[in-house]
């Protein structure tokens, strides 16, 4: 029986095997440390979070704001990735409820999920054409037939669905079974893509012609689009839309497309939002535009772009913003440091270093090389307090998981947590400076498909 042992490194002697002597080692060192014995008794009765827990960071952080925007309640995604897409649906409905003077108020989630699903199928597609003649073990095939259809999405792609296809009422397109726990729906719409993604590159290795592929491909959407009624339902491509206000008021629009509804209830320019990141990596400089390789959802749409920004500069237009009476979307690291019942987040909540006696001294540029951060959940800033008209202390952050965690939803971040594990904003471009402006305009450096900066969408 053959073992796979890593080849020794040029000129180095490695005996990797932890032989006898070296496990009565590690047992003893473990044993005579009367703190690792005092960690385990407490570690294996409860979970180490609780054990971990900083109480001078909880009894020092309240949910109090100079500036705090919401008067509304939180939404729910449930079982699903649609993150991404109920920070923005939350977004753009604090200007619709403001218009219909409506307290509450949601556009449909499973709308734009529909929609999202359909094009994103499309586009995945395209990608194994564009891809089908390259060795199906090349890394982007490989990448790409892994990840063709998951949950997650961007700003710019919220923006793609929403120009193209427009808007609902969440009762005209109610959540259905499928769209509040979207995995079994998900697994089979990955059959039908890796199943068509095979009938396409065997195309396009046997010099098939384009009208051929093309029907192929089309056929295969068409099977997607059936799944996706079967599971979410038949999206609207018109409604009557009534409703009475606050104050008891009847008001009748009549009969709206979905465009037209997005057109009267949609009150930012979403266009004019520049996505801003912070990525600290060497190799991603500051004041540059990327966007991520193969990334994307609707054919023709706008790209996925990022504008690299030092954390201090996101700061002070997420706060800016915030001031000016508008929440901000953004996408952090999500779990990093969190406490859900409590709802805070702070960069010194839990200290690991003291139960386990070791250090995590990585940077954040240094969690993205060596894959210990990515972003992993959109959100909404809507409320920060700040001291002395220009230091932000905390931030105030409506979630989409329901009022279960935090304050009925809402939660309180650190000013510390924003410094490490916060990545992404999107801000309306008239609140940047003009040099970041225009570098917003410029062609952008192409990151690879599997880069940490593209992970919002996976």
């Amino acid at each position: 029986m053959s073992t796979l042992t890593p080849p020794p490194a040029d000129g180095q002697v490695v005996n990797g095997g932890l032989d006898a002597k070296a496990l009565g080692c590690l047992r003893e060192a473990f044993g005579s440390d009367a703190r690792n014995k005092l960690m385990q008794n407490a570690v294996t009765q409860t979970t180490v979070d609780d054990v971990a827990l900083n109480r001078e960071v909880i009894t020092s952080t309240d949910h109090t704001f100079s500036h705090h925007l919401d008067d509304w309640k939180v939404t729910n995604q449930k079982s699903s990735g649609r993150c991404w897409m109920f920070a923005g649906l939350n977004l753009i409905r604090v200007g619709a409820m403001k218009k219909m003077k409506l307290k509450e108020f949601e556009f449909s989630q499973n709308y734009t999920l529909f929609w999202d699903k359909l094009e994103r199928a499309n586009y995945f597609l395209e990608q194994v054409i564009a891809t089908g003649s390259s060795d199906v073990d090349d890394r982007l095939v490989a990448y790409l037939l892994d990840r063709p259809l998951d949950d997650g999405g961007q700003w710019n792609m919220f923006v793609n669905v929403v120009s193209k296809h427009g808007l609902v009422p969440q009762a005209v397109m109610p959540e259905t079974q499928s769209s509040s726990n979207t995995r079994r729906m998900n697994s089979i719409l990955l059959n039908v893509l890796r199943e068509g993604a095979a009938m396409l590159r065997g195309l396009v290795g046997k010099g098939a012609g384009a009208d051929e592929i093309k029907k192929t491909k089309d056929g295969v959407v068409a099977t997607v689009y059936r799944v996706l009624c079967i599971h979410l339902g038949t999206p609207p491509t018109k409604f009557d839309w009534q409703w009475q206000d606050e104050d008891k008021r009847f008001h009748r629009d009549g009969e709206l497309t979905p465009k037209e509804f997005a057109d009267v209830y949609c009150a930012l320019p979403l266009e004019e939002y520049i996505c801003l990141v912070h990525d600290p990596r060497p190799s991603s400089p500051m004041g540059k535009t990327f966007t991520v390789a193969h990334l994307g959802n609707v054919i023709g749409g706008e790209p996925v772009k990022y504008l690299n920004v030092d954390i201090e500069t996101m700061k002070t237009l997420t706060m800016k913003t915030l001031i000016g009476g508008e929440p901000v979307w953004m996408g952090c690291d999500v779990g990093k440091m969190m406490r859900r019942d409590l709802g805070v987040w702070d960069a010194e909540l839990f200290d690991y270093e003291g139960v386990y006696q070791t250090k995590f001294a990585h940077s954040k540029a240094e969690r993205l090389i060596y894959h210990q951060t990515l972003m992993t959940h959109a959100m909404l800033f809507t409320g920060v307090d700040v001291a002395d008209d220009k230091t932000p202390r905390r931030w105030r952050v409506e979630n989409s998981w329901g009022e279960e965690g935090g304050r009925k939803g809402f939660y309180v971040m650190n000013d510390s947590w924003f410094d490490e594990h916060m990545f992404e904003v999107a801000i309306h471009k008239d609140l940047l400076p003009e040099e970041l402006v225009e570098a917003a305009q410029l062609e952008p450096i192409v990151l690879p498909a599997w880069d940490p900066m593209g992970a919002l969408a996976r």
